[in-house]
């Protein structure tokens, strides 16, 4: 019985940089996991920013009611470990930046490796100078305070009918970010590189002439 490879974690993360999200995507779709994409919207502040992290997850939503939420933010801060994307869920809000500068530095410190946040992030040059991925829907000046709330962290979570659950793996890149569940993360993975080296050798039979046909007789695919 063939038996699932152990990576350590930081490996796992700096392979899977290496790949491309529609490899690991046409994995999944394999394995009959056809809907592990986040909402199209969300793209990173620069095209050639990647990810690739365990789900740390935020939950929250619009509130007008003068709550302070500041412990909550640092205790949610606190609690994120090495090797994290921060993957927010806002209720589709459209009006605050759950993400900035200094929510940018104080993660970096905690050893996060990126953010995904299904609404907003503010402060973008600061953000994009400190060299750390962002993935969001918009830009805005708005801050939390006075108009969203932190509801709770490290739960289950839903973005785009995905469902992500604390430690599943989240990688991103040009073409959006998709939800690898944990326990398939090092197999996935594996099938990916497998994906990505054979598109070496499809890729040479176009250029050496051959048909769609003759590629797709041979294995190969379009």
């Amino acid at each position: 019985m063939l038996t699932t490879p152990l990576i350590p974690d930081d490996e796992l993360l700096q392979r899977y940089l290496q790949l491309f999200t529609g490899a690991v995507n046409d994995v999944l779709r394999g394995r009959g996991l056809v809907d592990q994409t986040l909402p199209h919207d969300i793209r990173p502040l620069r095209d050639e920013m990647k990810l690739a992290g365990f789900a740390f997850t935020v939950a929250g939503e619009k509130d007008r009611g003068g709550v302070n939420d500041m412990p909550e933010r640092a205790a949610m801060l606190e609690s994120i470990r090495p090797g994290a994307v921060c993957v927010w869920e806002t209720g589709r809000d459209d009006e605050s930046a759950q993400w900035g500068e200094v929510m940018t530095m104080a993660a970096r410190r905690q050893g996060c490796r990126g953010a995904v946040i299904d609404g907003g992030v503010r402060d973008t040059d600061r953000v994009l100078a400190q060299d750390f991925p962002v993935f969001s829907r918009y830009r805005s000046s708005s801050g939390m305070l006075g108009r969203f709330r932190i509801t709770g962290w490290q739960n289950a979570i839903s973005i785009g009918g995905v469902v992500i659950e604390p430690g599943d793996l989240l990688f991103g890149d040009i073409d959006g970010v998709i939800v690898v569940p944990a326990e398939l993360a090092v197999p996935v993975l594996l099938e990916a590189e497998r994906i990505k080296h054979d598109e070496v050798g499809i890729k040479q039979l176009i250029e050496d002439g051959s048909t769609p046909r003759d590629v797709v007789d041979r294995g190969g695919y379009f």
